[in-house]
């Protein structure tokens, strides 16, 4: 890290690191600006000397909410390139008409390209649309485009368009000479048919929490329809993770929505709130995620220690899931 300052002692120099100045000047402040950057730097350092643990088996794992700008395909995106960082390998699938999490690692998904839709229409195999992403050597990308947003009419009529994802996801995972860790399925806010085809194809459910009160409302929806799926297509899915998103620690309603959430499910609320921050809405625009656009910056590092939460929690989900 850069040395930004110098203290002298004697005839010894120290160069402060930058880490040490936010804490000497904002101590253990967690307001304002100035106390914010001081704990992202903290937590940076903190992360910087930890290691992922790698999951025992593949998580699959779709993030999804009903209700749009909850920082969904942010969540996803971010997740899969902390994890991917960090040396985990990573599959991600972008279920999303809009192609926003495509754009966001810089793959090419204009309609033509070799994508999700053309693998759930079987017209390919999964891995004949699979992409590297060029920021990360063990991230791979199945991109979406806007024909995926004519999928549900085209394949309302078929026997098995519940689980046309999960067939093309289990023959490309069985044939795939490359084991990944994880497997990130973006999905539209909507509880359609592509929506469903991802609940069906994975073993859990991250769910991006917005703290603010209508989304608590949006909440039971989700958690209604969730259960349906497990009811009648995937008795295999649980829910393993609920995360806060677009966090104001400025704001009495941000805490309150939080612990309104926590008290309900306990068990699968992560510690750790990503904060409402500029980079993370600007990074897309520039075919980034937060990890590569603003490494440092508390967008990023909240999305890393949300991605160490979750890799702490895979023996206990794994184990969940054998049961």
């Amino acid at each position: 890290m850069a040395e930004v300052s110098r203290e002298t002692s004697g005839n010894d120099e120290h160069f402060e690191t930058a880490t040490e100045v936010l804490n000497r000047i904002f101590g253990n402040s967690s307001s304002g600006v100035g106390g914010e950057l001081a704990q992202s730097h903290l937590a940076q350092d903190k992360l910087d000397k930890t290691d992922f643990p790698k999951p025992a088996r593949t998580r699959l794992i779709a993030v999804a909410n009903q209700k749009g700008g909850v920082g969904k395909t942010t969540t996803a995106v971010n997740l899969a390139a902390a994890w991917a960082e960090a040396g985990m390998s990573v599959l991600f699938i972008d279920m999303d008409p809009q192609g926003n999490a495509s754009s966001a690692f810089g793959i090419q998904h204009a309609v033509g390209t070799p994508s999700v839709y053309d693998a759930i229409e079987k017209r390919i195999a999964l891995q004949d649309a699979v992409q590297k992403c060029a920021d990360f050597d063990d991230l791979d990308v199945v991109p979406s485009t806007l024909a995926l947003s004519g999928t549900e009419l085209e394949i309302a009529d078929l026997d098995d368009r519940w689980f046309l994802l999960r067939d093309a996801l289990n023959a490309y995972l069985e044939a795939s000479p490359k084991h990944y860790d994880y497997v990130v399925i973006d999905c539209p806010p909507s509880i359609g048919l592509l929506v469903l085809n991802a609940l069906t194809a994975v073993h859990e459910v991250l769910i991006p929490v917005q703290t603010q009160y209508y989304a608590i409302e949006g909440l039971s929806q989700l958690l209604d329809s969730i259960q349906k799926v497990q009811d009648s297509m995937n008795p295999h899915l649980i829910i393993s993770a609920m995360l806060a998103t677009m966090y104001d620690r400025r704001t009495i309603l941000s805490k309150e929505v939080y612990d309104q959430v926590a008290q309900h499910y306990p068990e699968v609320v992560l510690q750790t709130v990503i904060p409402s921050a500029v980079k993370l809405a600007e990074a897309p625009s520039h075919g980034e995620t937060v990890i590569t656009y603003d490494p440092k910056g508390i967008g990023a590092v909240s999305y890393r220690e949300a991605a160490l939460e979750i890799a702490k929690r895979s023996d206990k989900v794994l184990k969940m899931l054998e049961n």
